[in-house]
């Protein structure tokens, strides 16, 4: 089974998802907010300048180009937690030597709907992109693909593999478990991670419904961010030592943890907890890696992650007839449903990315802070490459 490389910009591989829909900026929408004064940069130069970094460090220039695409990705829809702003833990892993570019994942094991993956420690997008190959190939012949890999690393956002399956037609899930930030219902310290899950599903004309979340209540750089600016956090966001929500972020970075999807108990918290648990269990548990506590910590990298990844791709011409048409009229109910008091519009999983994507293409690039750009031009120096080249 051959690793296939994405040669496409990101643009082309979601240019069927920006069917226009409305969406006005609301207080959910992902982004920047006002990117004033912030520098605009072509995709093609993100796409080159994360290559020029990572080979630098050694990484083959096919798996640097993986990771290129899958960061500037994650940028472009609007998720800038896991896109450039990530770039020196990937430098970071590969330079260290704790993470390879020098091997190519394989299959153990697998059958005709199946297979059982070994990552052999690589980029995680290196893992994912072969993984999804493998499962959407299965789906096309047997009508679903599901597959699990062990050994593999952080993969970036979840959704860019389950947008693959769309381009193709079919429907495409992705789970991956992660380092230990989540306290379980009732429990006091952490033990599951953010674990994400994605679900991406083609409607008419290139419209879709792509749900990408973590299982956790929020990111932990939330958190941080408000302990950094002494700033309570709100409900359902975190809890101390005891296991006890609170609002004080310093007690939960210090010694506490994250709350589950759902916030506390009493609000349905478990059931965040639940699904960590199932990520977990398709991720970490069937594929024999890491799991739970287990997993190294956040930032720790004394010892290798071997991260558990599961990837489906369903073939829908193997159920009901009409499924495009079927998922397109949930897609138009949901967003022509009469409003609430205040409201402006319903938007349903992926129009907030829509929107971000389309502001991208009128600008011409993606807008970085200033200070992001300087953190990107002392990587370049260290590295000794041409540093990122902002628009005029």
């Amino acid at each position: 089974m051959a690793l296939s490389v994405h040669g496409n910009a990101c643009r082309q591989l979601l240019r069927k998802s920006l069917r226009t829909v409305s969406c006005l900026p609301t207080k959910r929408h992902l982004g920047h907010g006002d990117d004033t004064g912030f520098a605009l940069v072509p995709i093609p130069e993100i796409t080159a300048f994360i290559e020029r970094c990572m080979t630098a460090v050694g990484t083959r220039p096919k798996h640097a180009h993986c990771l290129a695409t899958n960061l500037v990705m994650a940028d472009y829809r609007g998720h800038f937690s896991h896109g450039l702003n990530r770039l020196d833990m990937y430098v970071h892993d590969v330079e260290t030597g704790i993470t390879v570019s020098n091997v190519e994942p394989n299959v153990i094991r697998e059958s005709a709907a199946t297979a059982y993956v070994n990552g052999n420690n690589l980029l995680g997008p290196v893992v994912g992109n072969f993984c999804m190959d493998a499962a959407m190939t299965k789906a096309k012949e047997t009508g679903i693909g599901f597959v699990v890999a062990k050994g593999s690393n952080h993969y970036g956002i979840a959704g860019y593999y389950s947008l693959q399956a769309i381009e193709k037609g079919l429907l495409g899930l992705s789970f991956t478990n992660t380092s230990p930030l989540v306290l379980p219902t009732r429990g006091r310290k952490v033990t599951l991670g953010t674990n994400p899950l994605t679900l991406a599903a083609p409607g008419k004309d290139g419209d879709s419904f792509v749900l990408d979340m973590a299982t956790s209540a929020v990111a932990l750089g939330k958190i941080e961010l408000a302990n950094v600016k002494k700033e309570k956090i709100p409900s359902g966001w975190g809890a101390d030592s005891e296991g006890k929500e609170c609002h004080d972020p310093e007690k939960v970075v210090s010694g506490g943890g994250l709350l589950p999807l759902g916030g506390s108990e009493v609000s349905s918290g478990y059931k965040g907890y639940g699904l960590a648990m199932l990520v977990e269990i398709f991720c970490g548990i069937l594929g024999g890696a890491e799991f739970g506590p287990n997993i190294r910590r956040w930032k720790d990298t004394t010892r290798v992650a071997n991260l558990g990844q599961c990837f489906i791709a369903i073939n829908p011409d193997a159920f009901a007839p009409g499924f495009p048409e079927r998922m397109q009229t949930l897609l138009d109910i949901c967003r022509t449903t009469p409003l609430a008091a205040g409201e402006t519009e319903v938007l349903v999983a992926g129009d907030p990315e829509r929107k971000h994507m389309r502001k991208c293409d009128k600008e011409g690039g993606i807008k970085y802070h200033p200070n992001q750009i300087q953190l990107l031009g002392e990587l370049a120096a260290r590295l000794k490459v041409a540093p990122l080249a902002t628009k005029k």
